[in-house]
């Protein structure tokens, strides 16, 4: 019993002979510093496994935060990503050195670690959707969809990434508006990149007169998308007729520019044609609207 006991609790032994070494039994006071000196090399051994650990920590978590920035180092969002790598190494490190540390001391990791398993999950159940957008920043940052400067369209709302974390995307819309958007209901939902692909189309449809000359309407819009320099020559501006509606023939242009001039020059390019159009003769149809007039006959067969 008594091993069984010592093997338990390792500082019984250590308070038996203290008891017994102020009794003044000489023998006891050997047991005692030979108790003390054992005690206190776990203790050193302990205290050299701690240092080692948080310099070994901190060693490999700044090896490790360079290494992912070896990778991309061209946007603030892998810098985020290099960081919560390396906290996350740094930490898993002094953890297990910890646990090292208290088996050195003679405690019972297995019942920590229980108690550190359960707290845990229990942690975790509590915050769900704070780990739930943890997790799909991370995949944001590793599979980059977007990056901060971008314009993108996210849950149905348009701007340009001002902000990537962890937690949230911060979107600065066309409105000024500053908008954080969770990155879980982000990553869970489409992801429109409007600056990824280096161009944007711009489609606009005039409405001419069916007498009008729509050889000419078509060669005017070429014209005028060919005389912007913002417009792109690749690919190259394209205009046809597109529809024949009620009032009035469909002409579409197509042409590209870059993302960041594309509302200037589609809202231009409207008011350059209306005005070629008018100057050349060229009319735009309203729509027409007929109005019947009910007549009802009498019995004597008048009119009202």
């Amino acid at each position: 019993m008594p091993a069984e006991v010592a093997k338990a609790d390792p500082v019984a032994p250590l308070t038996r002979a203290m008891d017994a070494a102020f009794s003044g039994d000489a023998e006891m006071l050997r047991g005692l510093a030979a108790v003390v000196a054992s005690f206190s090399v776990r203790i050193v051994v302990a205290i050299v496994i701690l240092a080692i650990t948080l310099w070994a920590a901190k060693r490999v978590a700044r090896v490790t935060e360079r290494g992912m920035e070896r990778f991309s180092r061209h946007t603030p969002a892998d810098k985020t990503l290099a960081d919560f790598a390396s906290a996350l190494v740094k930490y898993l490190i002094i953890a297990i050195g910890l646990i090292a540390v208290l088996q050195q001391l003679g405690v019972q990791t297995t019942s920590v670690l229980a108690v550190l398993g359960a707290a845990s999950l229990a942690i975790g159940l509590a915050l769900q959707g704070t780990l739930g957008n943890v997790a799909a920043g991370v995949m944001i940052l590793l599979q980059r969809p977007y990056r901060v400067g971008d314009r993108v369209e996210l849950n149905g709302r348009q701007g340009v990434v001002s902000g990537l974390d962890l937690f949230n995307t911060r979107l600065l819309d066309f409105d000024g508006l500053t908008v954080y958007l969770p990155n879980g209901k982000v990553f869970g939902d489409m992801i429109v990149n409007l600056s990824q692909a280096g161009r944007r189309r711009i489609d606009l449809v005039f409405g001419v007169d069916y007498e009008d000359d729509l050889d000419l309407a078509l060669e005017l819009l070429l014209t005028i998308a060919g005389e912007d320099k913002r417009v792109l020559s690749s690919p190259p501006p394209w205009s046809k007729v597109t529809a024949l509606a009620d009032s009035s023939v469909s002409v579409s242009l197509r042409c590209w520019t870059t993302p960041d001039e594309w509302m200037d020059t589609r809202f231009d390019l409207v008011k350059r044609v209306k005005e070629a159009f008018q100057a050349r003769g060229l009319s735009f149809p309203y729509p027409h609207q007929v109005m019947a007039e009910r007549v009802r006959h009498t019995s004597d067969g008048a009119t009202a």
